[in-house]
């Protein structure tokens, strides 16, 4: 990020084809992220609030200040029905970002969820509005609203660059993000990749061993693998 990134609100966001972002929201993190090329996850330290926690959407960024929510307050006004938010901070920080009230904010322009790589409290709250929260930390700590910092620029959450109209996918195995030019080729991908282990999953449940089914045995065979009664 340049300093031209500070204290900066960007209103225009290219989101992809919202019937992409359907197609992709029926596949999981884990085979999102095989599809993709086994790229684009956030760190596995950034967690779903609640049990049950899972969201799709393009992302609206907001680059944070440690202990500082006032820019989560600016992105409300960006937020249009679908949209993710995905906050990152210049340093790291666990305070409570973010709460019931800002949730109900966000609700009422029609976001889907939150990841952020920093705090949340309201857990109960947030989990009875079954709005998904997927976040750095739970902690009751406030903030306060003093210090600028931009929303819809690129931001780095959880190790994983992200720009304004990246997709989002959080479920209980982690974060992923799919760049906004290829979320259709990432859902076919998907899709073919789950059928595939739909495939592998029927000679399973036969009895039969990955061992076989892989063709494992000739290479352990070689690397000196050895079977003793």
């Amino acid at each position: 990020m340049s300093t031209n990134d500070l204290g900066v609100v960007r209103r225009t966001v290219h989101r992809p084809d919202p019937a992409d972002v359907e197609a992709l929201s029926a596949f999981g993190v884990a085979t999102v992220h095989e599809a993709m090329g086994r790229v684009g996850l956030m760190r596995p330290y950034v967690r779903p609030a609640y049990r049950g926690a899972r969201l799709c959407g393009p992302a609206i960024t907001v680059l944070l200040q440690p202990g500082d929510n006032w820019m989560l307050h600016v992105a409300a006004e960006q937020v249009r029905p679908g949209d993710v938010v995905v906050a990152g901070c210049t340093t790291e920080s666990e305070d409570g970002f973010f709460g019931e009230l800002l949730a109900t904010s966000l609700r009422a322009r029609g976001c889907r969820g939150l990841v952020i790589d920093g705090g949340v409290r309201d857990v109960a709250d947030l989990e009875a509005m079954d709005f998904p929260v997927f976040s750095r930390a739970i902690n009751a700590k406030g903030t306060i609203k003093a210090t600028l910092g931009s929303v819809n620029v690129p931001v780095v959450c959880a190790n994983a660059l992200v720009h304004p109209g990246d997709v989002v996918v959080a479920d209980v195995d982690g974060v992923v993000v799919v760049p906004s030019g290829h979320v259709a080729e990432v859902a076919e991908a998907s899709a073919r990749r789950e059928s595939l282990e739909e495939g592998k999953r029927v000679r399973f449940r036969a009895g039969e061993l990955g061992l076989d089914m892989y063709g494992m045995r000739e290479p352990l065979a070689a690397l000196g693998l050895r079977y003793e009664d």
